[in-house]
C-alpha cells in the first residue's frame, strides 16, 4: 500500500502542475491540453462512465445504511405481513436523493462543499474509531470466527485492486478542487494531498483490518452492514456515512456534468462566453437527467460490489494512466539540448505509471466481465 500511495500522490501533484501550466480547470481539459485529442476524448468518455457509476454506488450506499437505521428505529408489529410503506428501500433512497442530493448538485461551482466536507471527514474518523473499538472490545453475542492468514489465490489479491482504486480515486475531482483554492500552488497542494492520503490510508487500514478481524470471511462488502441494527454507536456511524455520500455525490456529478458540457460546446462550436444565457437552463437539464438515471439504476441494482467491480478498473486509469501520460508529454515538450538524469527518471516514472494502470485496468475489467457480471 505504501508503494501505491507514492504513485497516487504523485498523480495528484502531476495533475496540479499540468493544470497550472495549461491554465485548465478540469481533469479532462488538462488531458486535452497536454496529451492531445485522442487521449482527451478517451478521458472524457472514461470520466462520464466512471462518475455515473460512482453516483449509482453512492445511492446504493445510502440505501444500505438507511435500511439498518430504519430497522433499529421502527418496530414491526407482530403478525404484520409487510413493513410500512415509508420504510421501503426504494422510497427512502428516493426521498433522501430528492430532498438533499438534487439541491446540492445544481450549483455551478463546488467551493461551498468545503464546509459539509469537513464534517464528513470527522464522520469518517468516527466510523473508523467505532470499528476499531468494536474489534478490541467485541460484543458478547459475537461468535469467534476463523481468520484466514493468507489469500486463497494470488488472483484474490488482484481482485481487490478495483476496491482499492475506487477508495483512493479522487483525481477526477482534484483538478477543480485545486483550482478552487484561494492560492493554487503546486507545493502547497503537494503537502495537502500527502496529508490527506496518509489520513485516508490509516482510515482504510483501520476500518478494513479491524472489520475483517472481527467478522472474518463472513464480513459484508459494506462492513457496517455486518453489525446489528440496534447498535447505537454503529447507527451513528451509518448516519455519518450517509453524510459523507451526500457531500460526495455532488462533487462527482460536477465532474461528469463538466464533461457533458465540454462535449456539447465542442459539438456546437460555441464558446463558454458566448453561451452564458443558456448555460443555466442546460445545467438544470443535465443535472436532473443525470440524477434521475442514477437514481433509477440504484433502485434496481442493490449490490454495490458489482458496480465497483466495473468502475474500479477505470479508477486505475485516472490514478495512473492519464497522469502518467501527462507527465511523459510534459517532459517531451521541453526544449533541452541535453537531457539530464532527472529528465529520464521522470519519463521512466511516467511510463511505469501508464504500464501499471493499464495492467490493473485490463485485469479488473476482464474479471468483472467474465466473473462478476456473468455470475
Amino acid at each position: 500500500m505504501g508503494c501505491m500511495l507514492v504513485f497516487i500522490i504523485g498523480g495528484l501533484v502531476i495533475l496540479a502542475y499540468c493544470s497550472q501550466a495549461s491554465n485548465e480547470r478540469t481533469y479532462q481539459e488538462v488531458v486535452w491540453a497536454v496529451c492531445g485529442k485522442v487521449p482527451g476524448v478517451l478521458c472524457e468518455v472514461a470520466i462520464a462512465v466512471y462518475t455515473f457509476g460512482t453516483c449509482i454506488a453512492f445511492l446504493i450506499i445510502i440505501g444500505d445504511q438507511e435500511d439498518k437505521i430504519i430497522a433499529a428505529l421502527v418496530t414491526e408489529p407482530e403478525g404484520a405481513g409487510s413493513c410500512p410503506w415509508y420504510t421501503d428501500r426504494k422510497f427512502t433512497i428516493s426521498i433522501t436523493a430528492f430532498l438533499l442530493i438534487l439541491p446540492l448538485s445544481i450549483p455551478k461551482e463546488i467551493g461551498f462543499q468545503k464546509y459539509a466536507s469537513s464534517l464528513s471527514v470527522i464522520g469518517t474518523w468516527y466510523v473508523t474509531a467505532v470499528i476499531i473499538i468494536k474489534y478490541i472490545w467485541p460484543d458478547k453475542e459475537l461468535v469467534p470466527v476463523e481468520i484466514p492468514t493468507s489469500p486463497s489465490t494470488w488472483m484474490a489479491v488482484f481482485n481487490a485492486m478495483p476496491t482499492i482504486c475506487f477508495g483512493f480515486q479522487c483525481h477526477v475531482s482534484s483538478v477543480p478542487v485545486f483550482n478552487s483554492m484561494k492560492q493554487p500552488e503546486v507545493k502547497t497542494w503537494g503537502a495537502v494531498v500527502t496529508a490527506a492520503m496518509v489520513i485516508a490510508l490509516f482510515v482504510y487500514m483501520g476500518t478494513g483490518v479491524c472489520g475483517f478481524l472481527t467478522f472474518g470471511t463472513s464480513v459484508d462488502q459494506d462492513v457496517l452492514l455486518s453489525y446489528p441494527s440496534n447498535d447505537i454507536p454503529v447507527a451513528l456511524a451509518r448516519a455519518f456515512i450517509i453524510l459523507c455520500v451526500l457531500t460526495s455525490y455532488p462533487i462527482l456529478h460536477f465532474c461528469g456534468r463538466a464533461v457533458l458540457e465540454g462535449l456539447w460546446l465542442r459539438y456546437t462550436g460555441v464558446t463558454v462566453e458566448e453561451d452564458v444565457v443558456r448555460e443555466r437552463r442546460r445545467r438544470l437539464l443535465q443535472t436532473v437527467t443525470w440524477f434521475l438515471l442514477t437514481l433509477l439504476l440504484a433502485l434496481f441494482i442493490p449490490d454495490i460490489g458489482k458496480v465497483i467491480s466495473v468502475i474500479g478498473g477505470l479508477a486505475a486509469c485516472f490514478i495512473f494512466v492519464f497522469p502518467g501520460l501527462c507527465l511523459i508529454q510534459a517532459k517531451l515538450s521541453e526544449i533541452q539540448e541535453t537531457r539530464a538524469v532527472s529528465w529520464w527518471a521522470l519519463v521512466s516514472y511516467g511510463v511505469f505509471m501508464v504500464t501499471l494502470g493499464a495492467f490493473i485496468f485490463g485485469q479488473t475489467t476482464a474479471n468483472a466481465v467474465f466473473v462478476d457480471l456473468t455470475a
